[in-house]
């Protein structure tokens, strides 16, 4: 990565180790977590509850004049003066497949943060995954997991993370070039702190082929502010490099303007390609997270005037 982790004489393949078996035990956990958020937040059906080819009822509506007459529910009209159809849901699964990025710089935590960064885009993306298969979709991940509608599909996910974690395989800072049935959906979380040229051809290799997506990016407090004081010894958590400041709240005016450049690329990027952005620090609640990416996901599939059904708790606060 291209940003400075405040890490100092890190042991990086000890560490990279200990990360992923730390990971991996904490899985049940952030699993739960991950539940309790998706609950937290009702998307109905992806927004996307219309009449369609399906199998479970939806409503009745009035007989109208270019209805076929097979159409007729005769029970329900039988009770009332007026003709009634009964129309079924449209239950069109689409896939959507779920990219995380674990690379050693999601590992980081600063003080001003209770969480790392990988923790908090597991829970994204496991909340996320429950919340599609609640909605009938499928889920994947490119090159770890095959779509899946099954009601333990989160399950898995968790598990195909975990695996990923501890196959000892330096894991890529961006997704996987595989390629993806036209008219599926994306979502990637990561801290996109590669060059911008990059994560740009990362993603246009996918919307090249006809998929629409969402860059969820996921900073730590630290890393938006740079609130460091004094002499303070910087180590990458990838690639080896250090770099000692002896005043670092003098390159703080430079550091914020360089990163801020760096995101309205990412912004202007996912524009041109019709994928959409979202920003994320992790000492907010997961549950902001969630519902601003459904209420982009609501759109994924029915274009943009489609109606959106995203209801947040009343409870939702800072306890997610």
């Amino acid at each position: 990565m291209s940003l400075l982790d405040d890490v100092f004489g890190r042991d990086k393949p000890h560490q990279a180790a200990n990360d992923a078996y730390d990971l991996a035990s904490r899985m049940p956990s952030l699993l739960i977590e991950a539940k309790r958020v998706a609950q937290t937040v009702e998307f109905g059906i992806h927004g996307r509850r219309r009449a369609g080819p399906g199998e479970t009822f939806w409503q009745f509506r009035h007989y109208g004049a270019n209805d076929a007459a097979p159409l007729i529910d005769w029970r329900r009209s039988a009770s009332s003066d007026h003709l009634y159809v009964r129309e079924r849901e449209w239950e069109a699964a689409h896939t959507v497949w779920l990219w995380l990025d674990m690379s050693p710089s999601m590992t980081f935590r600063s003080k001003l943060s209770p969480i790392t960064k990988m923790e908090r885009a597991l829970v994204l993306a496991l909340a996320s995954a429950e919340l599609l298969v609640q909605g009938g979709e499928r889920i994947g991940v490119p090159g770890l997991l095959a779509p899946t509608a099954q009601r333990t599909a989160t399950q898995k996910l968790a598990i195909a993370f975990a695996n990923a974690g501890q196959s000892g395989a330096e894991a890529a800072s961006t997704p996987p070039r595989v390629t993806l049935k036209r008219f599926s959906g994306a979502i990637f979380f990561s801290d996109f702190l590669e060059p911008v040229e990059t994560v740009k051809a990362a993603v246009e290799h996918y919307a090249g082929q006809g998929v629409r997506g969402h860059l969820v990016q996921i900073l730590d407090p630290a890393e938006e502010t740079l609130p460091y004081e004094g002499r303070v010894e910087f180590s990458a958590s990838e690639g080896g490099m250090r770099f000692l400041a002896d005043r670092v709240e003098g390159l703080r005016g430079e550091y914020c303007k360089r990163l801020m450049a760096h995101r309205e690329a990412l912004i202007n990027m996912t524009r041109r390609l019709e994928w959409t952005y979202h920003l994320h620090h992790t000492d907010r609640p997961a549950g902001e997270a969630l519902l601003a990416l459904y209420a982009s996901l609501s759109g994924m599939h029915d274009g943009p005037r489609a109606a959106t059904r995203v209801r947040a708790d009343a409870n939702l606060g800072d306890d997610l």
